[in-house]
């Protein structure tokens, strides 16, 4: 069936009785291409049922379904058209994992952050009013981004405009990892109330099938429903900011949901409906292991056994290294925002449990949390992932770094981002903060040079740090990764030690032609996540009989001026490379910097990310897409040498 839906309303036209084949055939499509690709599995398995309901009442795109985050819209891509498109998600040139607007008018928003649906889509309603339209506004939002301070932000205004929004709740007791807090423990309270809603389920119903009645009675009926509430369910969140609240219901059972939609259609005020479903459903491994799943690389699904990288990755390596850590000194605290697993943190989640702190999807308070921490004398570690720590720019300013309080800031997913698109991509956080008073901001290089980096923002100063890396495996460790953390230095590697053998052979050929070097020397000058694409490019002059050097940016603040024009000093063309943005990057100051005071003169180029969104792709795509990618720092660097 679903490949002859080509649209909604061709899923109007399935009978009813077909509806948990079709069910069963997405989910088999879902873990067919995700097994492949990687992608969000657990959450897209549970929103089946609940996406055919919502596309067989509603009618989009006239009517707007609005998915937060958009992580769980696989289902909806399958039904709006983009079957045949579907083996591509995710991928470079593909259609991307989250809803996108230049993919479908299905898609009204570009998502991919929580706790966003209910703003989005109350402004859209809006406007809707405004110029005359009276299409419906749907707002599909998880349990755990009802733990980001913006989805009550948009409630309360939407209960102070009371338009008909309707909002449905997604209620799975998940987020990324395992929901905590207050919220969780009061959606899973609701769900005691079913008799309240049986029974007004009942009255509903009785009160439709009296014809020229129904519509003369119903200021009665909402008095009477109203009354009941008082009986059955006096303290409910959602009703005291001027919404109905419908459920909760069985968000795998369709002609329930079908029914419920239908109903709440009529209702001229906001509604929030809550329904309870289970993430990773029909899928074993996901079931039974739903953080896993939720974003997960490419598996075997005959198992469900997770391809892992063959080396140790960064995050492995901080999940190490802070463990170790913790075990010998008690003020050490870990701070995460729904992403222990993501972030690594899982392990000291276990070993550490009273001071381990999973605040939910709420990175803001995350940051300001932790600097509270610090005020109390512990010493917090703060990990998230750079794109999410956007969103705690003023908590940073503010109740950190204008406090001086000591706190480490753990930026995992910095640079290039593989496969989750524009909204994932970790190239701002150098732009956003570098210019943040008291903020010491770091770069790694190898799982070495985190360790040291580490404990240096632990122990070697009381400011805030924050500290910077990609996600990929770490390279092979050389000398230089193990030095010892200078404030303000970056490491100077020259091509005896990352290249030897070449280093060696250069020297040689010249020393048997009785050439002199032809005095072109090249600096790379790079972060900390681009070393492994630098090593590349510097071995491909080495190769061409180039002498050249690499300069790490271990601190990008403070940073040690002299250190860096002394080792720059012998060095005609200095390529600088940056895993962030180009505009605001502090590869541009340094080429002001050697401009200014290099008395010699010197060539330069600046390769960052142009003044643009990046999408899907693996690194290796998105840095060549950029003009990062190894062979295009090589080009910029022969062309350098070149004009010489």
């Amino acid at each position: 069936m679903l490949q002859n839906i080509h649209s909604p309303q061709d899923l109007k036209k399935i009978p009813e009785k077909k509806l948990t084949s079709l069910a069963e055939e997405i989910r088999s499509k879902i873990i067919e291409v995700v097994g492949k690709n990687g992608g969000h599995l657990a959450s897209n398995l549970g929103v089946v049922e609940l996406t055919i309901a919502l596309h067989r009442v509603f009618d989009s795109p006239h009517d707007a379904i609005v998915w937060d985050v958009s992580h769980q819209g696989y289902p909806h891509k399958l039904l709006t058209g983009r079957y045949e498109q579907f083996p591509t998600i995710r991928t470079k040139g593909g259609i991307s994992g989250f809803t996108r607007i230049q993919e479908s008018p299905h898609d009204y928003f570009d998502a991919g952050h929580a706790s966003s649906s209910i703003s989005s889509a109350l402004g859209l309603l809006a406007a809707w009013k405004i110029t005359g339209r009276k299409d419906k506004v749907v707002a599909v939002i998880g349990d755990g981004a009802l733990t980001g301070g913006m989805a009550y932000e948009g409630l309360s205004h939407a209960g102070q405009l009371a338009q008909n929004l309707i909002v449905i709740v997604n209620d799975n007791k998940m987020s990324i990892s395992r929901n905590t807090g207050s919220i969780s423990r009061y959606l899973s309270s609701l769900t005691t109330t079913a008799s309240y809603h049986n029974f007004r389920h009942k009255i509903d119903r009785l009160i439709d099938d009296i014809p020229y009645v129904n519509r003369h009675i119903g200021k009665f009926v909402y008095r009477l429903k109203r009354g009941l509430k008082g009986l059955f369910f006096s303290n409910n969140f959602f009703v005291d900011l001027g919404f109905e609240y419908v459920g909760p219901l069985d968000g795998h059972n369709i002609k329930l949901l079908e029914d419920t939609f239908r109903r709440v259609q009529r209702i001229p005020r906001p509604v929030v409906i809550h329904v309870v479903t289970k993430k990773g459903r029909g899928y074993s491994p996901a079931e039974n292991d739903p953080a896993t799943f939720h974003g997960v690389g490419p598996f075997n699904i005959s198992d469900g056994v997770v391809e892992k990288f063959d080396t140790l990755s960064f995050t492995e390596a901080f999940s190490r290294k802070i463990v170790e850590m913790a075990k010998k000194d008690s003020r050490i605290a870990a701070v995460t925002a729904a992403m222990s697993k993501g972030t690594g943190l899982d392990s000291f989640s276990r070993h550490f449990k009273n001071r381990f702190f999973d605040v939910g999807i709420a990175e803001e308070h995350a940051v300001t949390f932790a600097g509270g921490l610090a005020a109390g004398g512990m010493i917090p570690v703060a990990a998230i992932y750079s794109t999410f720590m956007q969103r705690s720019v003023d908590q940073i300013i503010e109740d950190v770094a204008m406090q001086k309080r000591h706190v480490v800031l753990a930026l995992d997913r910095a640079g290039a981002v593989p496969s989750d698109g524009e909204t994932h991509q970790g190239i701002f956080d150098i732009a956003l903060f570098r210019t943040v008073p008291n903020l010491v901001i770091m770069t790694v290089s190898s799982a070495a040079d985190l360790g040291l980096c580490l404990e240096w923002a632990v122990y070697g100063t009381k400011m805030p740090v924050s500290i910077r890396w990609p996600k990929m495996s770490c390279p092979s460790e050389i000398p230089s990764f193990s030095k010892p953390v200078e404030e303000g230095k970056g490491l100077f590697i020259e091509s005896e030690e990352f290249a030897p053998a070449l280093s060696a052979r250069l020297s040689e050929e010249m020393e048997s032609k009785s050439l002199e070097s032809s005095g072109d020397k090249v600096l790379f000058v790079c972060t900390g996540s681009m070393y492994s694409e630098t090593l590349t490019a510097a071995r491909s002059l080495l190769l061409k009989g180039t002498e050249c050097a690499i300069f790490i940016l271990r601190f990008i603040k403070p940073f040690d001026e002299q250190f860096f024009l002394q080792s720059a000093l012998p060095f005609n063309s200095i390529v600088f490379i940056e895993d962030g943005m180009k505009a605001g990057s502090f590869s541009c100051y340094l080429e002001g910097l050697v401009h200014r005071t290099k008395e010699n003169g010197c060539r330069t180029k600046v390769l960052a990310f142009p003044d643009s969104f990046f999408g899907c792709g693996t690194r290796d795509q998105l840095l060549d897409e950029a003009g990062l990618s190894s062979a295009k720092i090589a080009e910029a660097a022969f062309s350098l040498v070149q004009n010489a």
